[in-house]
């Protein structure tokens, strides 16, 4: 493949950032979102371009003889060298997961640039405030996230994770006059800088003892060689480094095992993962669409996508698959229980979206090359794919009700369905996708990710089992609440609703027709742990789906009695369970004990007593010298009197003195 399509998805973004970034405000608002948007629509069909030729053009550079889909790294140019062997690169790794992620990342994108040409401006039509920054600000997260999936190198990766969260940061601190989004973006930023420090010291480490940063010399295998049985790499020196009795220990745990858990810990950042996840429901308070972008689709998958791409790493390594099952496990059930008592629209969606990236997480947790030839792994990037769609059409259907009503409260919402029709039949096709509802494309994804626990044991199945249950609850609560229950009169000074203008709609139109597709397309063809094609219908466990389907269905059928039309079933709910509920609504109080660690531990037990030393002891102790040097100067000051007689009275006696001494030692 010719280097030249790659280096313009890339560049396309960085071009239209630099462009509207220091030339928007000489430009038109207008003519902003069109070049904007047309950035980004080059750079889609680029991407699909790219896609389709690594998926379906049968070239020997991207498939084996044995059927394998290889590693293709387009482009790797030298950026530093730090020794022979041990050197960063920037490069374009094309593979199935990076392909299928170019797909992911602009198609979204794009719809989001779409979009926004109408979310942001008012019912007036006049625009928001800063808008040529915001789609400037769009184009920066665009090529942050593609430079990530496409490194070739752990560094390269490294470095644009942090453009990533550089991006969130200037994105969801886009109303930067509201405190609220202030705080919000400097709370995105500080708790995934320090998953962020875990992540590096994790890279820092893998390399010190495998002497490289690349992908291929880390994951990749011979064509026609069973990964699992060669110890997942064909370094001879990373086999011999982490094999054996010899392998480097500390703590009781190997190096590589410390190595991949701190690398997962930049994926919690990211992914928002327990204890991690609390910046991701205060990442709403961004415009509605960078809610979209980053926090359903792409960003947020960020960490799902790094354990992937390291996932034979992570196979030589037990026990750090374990700890991401149990992490995702605890975060999948602990937001979806949240999700259930939440009356911000948005939060309900992010919320969501937490305990959906757990199930993805979890996924890569139970997957192993025994059972059904490592299901989860392709389970997991499947139900990313299917995820990205129905959850940006969620939230961008989210973003109609909003800029329709004024407000995110689900209260000010009721009885909407008869006054929006399309954004009522694209957000039930998102609400059947994400309860997993056949033919939906979610159930297909989320079946198979069951099916994949059901292999790791009854307890992880059970578990997933329930939260899945519990999804189609309260995103059939969000429903009926929104677009059932009871009419609402439209408040005075405002207009009735209605469906918004072809720009949001043709965005929410397109998502929702892929998520009613997508789960037919023959994902395990395309991606597998080992690049060998994967026959996905003739493992699909109809046992399974059929028990997964009939929970969501009870599930649905207990929103739809207790939120379907106006009742006293919530509030006898509500009470009689009011702890439970008490601590779900209030997110299990991890705010309240994050602000307890900070203000009251670290800032008040730890930083004020040294603030206190330092003014007091340290900056004393200076002010003492200087207070003593300044007294000592005032009482030798008549030295320098400026009167010649005192001078030579005190030249003779200091010689005299000086003859005097001297004489004494003569003596």
């Amino acid at each position: 493949m010719e280097a030249t399509i790659p280096v313009l998805i890339l560049a396309i973004p960085l071009f239209m950032f630099l462009l509207l970034g220091l030339l928007g405000n000489k430009m038109s608002h207008k003519l902003a979102g069109i070049l904007g948007t047309a950035g980004m629509g080059v750079t889609l069909v680029l991407a699909y371009i790219t896609a389709f030729t690594y998926f379906f053009s049968g070239s020997a550079d991207f498939i084996s003889e044995t059927g394998q889909r290889l590693q293709y790294v387009v482009f790797n140019v030298d950026w530093l060298q730090f020794y022979e062997n041990l050197v960063i690169r920037l490069g374009f790794l094309l593979d199935p997961i990076s392909a299928l992620l170019l797909v992911v990342i602009t198609t979204i994108s794009f719809m989001v640039h779409l979009y926004s040409n109408g979310y942001m401006r008012d019912h007036h039509g006049v625009w928001e405030k800063g808008f040529q920054r915001f789609y400037a600000f769009l184009s920066l997260f665009s090529f942050s996230m593609l430079g990530l999936v496409v490194a070739t190198n752990i560094f390269q990766m490294y470095i644009f994770w942090e453009l990533v969260g550089a991006s969130s940061y200037l994105l969801i601190g886009f109303y930067y006059t509201k405190p609220s989004a202030v705080s919000a973006s400097k709370k995105a930023f500080i708790v995934t800088r320090f998953a962020d420090l875990g992540f590096l010291i994790g890279i820092l480490v893998l390399s010190y003892y495998t002497g490289t940063f690349n992908f291929t010399d880390l994951t990749s295998v011979p064509a026609g060689e069973n990964i699992y049985s060669i110890s997942l790499t064909t370094s001879e020196h990373i086999k011999n480094v982490f094999a054996g009795s010899a392998a480097p220990m500390f703590m009781g745990a190997s190096v590589l095992t410390w190595a991949l858990v701190l690398i997962f810990m930049g994926g919690m950042g990211k992914s928002a993962m327990m204890p991690l996840h609390i910046w991701l429901p205060d990442a709403m308070e961004g415009p509605t669409p960078v809610s979209a972008l980053i926090h359903a689709a792409t960003m947020v998958v960020a960490g799902v996508y790094l354990v992937a791409r390291l996932f034979p790493l992570y196979l030589m390594e037990e026990a750090s698959l374990n700890i991401i099952t149990v992490v995702g496990a605890i975060t999948a059930l602990y937001a979806a229980m949240v999700a259930c008592t939440q009356v911000d629209i948005k939060r309900v969606l992010a919320f969501s979206t937490i305990s959906q990236i757990a199930f993805m997480m979890v996924s890569l947790g139970v997957a192993r090359p025994e059972f059904h030839e490592g299901l989860g792994y392709m389970a997991s990037m499947f139900h990313l794919f299917t995820h990205a769609m129905f959850k940006a059409l969620l939230f961008l259907g989210a973003g109609a009700l909003i800029h329709a009503i004024g407000s995110n409260d689900y209260t000010d919402m009721h009885g909407l369905r008869k006054y929006m029709p399309v954004t009522h039949i694209t957000f039930l096709i998102g609400c059947l996708a994400i309860a997993g509802i056949i033919p939906f494309s979610g159930f297909f994804s989320k079946d198979e990710i069951l099916s994949s626990c059901l292999g790791n044991g009854w307890v992880a199945y059970i578990w997933m089992s329930f939260v899945a249950g519990l999804t189609a609850f309260y995103m059939f609560r969000l429903y009926y609440l929104i677009f059932w229950w009871k009419e609402h009169k439209v408040r005075e000074g405002h207009h009735a609703p209605h469906d918004q203008p072809w720009t949001m709609t043709v965005p929410l139109v397109i998502l929702a027709a892929v998520s009613v597709v997508a789960g037919f397309v023959p994902f395990g063809n395309l991606v597998s742990w080992n690049g060998e094609p994967y026959d996905f219908m003739a493992h699909f466990d109809w046992n399974v789906a059929a028990v997964s389907l009939l929970v969501a269905v009870l599930a649905i059928a207990l929103a739809t009695k207790m939120y379907i039309k106006e009742n006293p079933l919530p509030a006898k709910m509500k009470n009689a369970l009011p702890n439970l509920w008490r601590w779900c609504h209030h997110r299990f109080y991890w705010d309240e004990l994050y602000i307890f660690i900070t203000h009251k531990i670290i800032f008040g037990c730890v930083s004020r007593p040294i603030a206190w030393f330092d003014r007091h002891i340290i900056d004393g102790t200076m002010d003492g010298f200087a207070y003593i040097t300044n007294k000592a100067s005032y009482a030798i000051r008549g030295l320098q009197s400026g009167n010649i007689q005192m001078y030579v009275w005190v030249y003779l006696i200091g010689a005299l003195l000086l003859g005097t001494i001297a004489a004494v030692c003569l003596i």
